[in-house]
């Protein structure tokens, strides 16, 4: 499964905060940044955080994605 971070995206959108306010307020590298924009693997700490700076739920900044091959088999 892949994960997409469209979610966190918007809500910071919503919220009005920028990319340097998110590392502020969640106290972490612009190297986090980078692996949302590319929808790559962060830990799950950095997770917390993120909800915790823009006071939300896991659910809420992520979502699992099928890839093709999880498709076809469900198929």
């Amino acid at each position: 499964m892949a994960v997409s971070y469209k979610r966190l995206f918007h809500r910071m959108i919503d919220k009005g905060m920028t990319y340097a306010q998110l590392m502020e307020k969640g106290g972490f590298s612009a190297n986090i940044i980078t692996r949302l924009k590319r929808n790559n693997y962060v830990a799950l700490d950095s997770i917390e955080r993120i909800c915790y700076a823009l006071d939300c739920g896991v659910d809420d900044i992520l979502e699992f994605i099928a890839d093709d091959k999880e498709k076809k088999d469900h198929d």
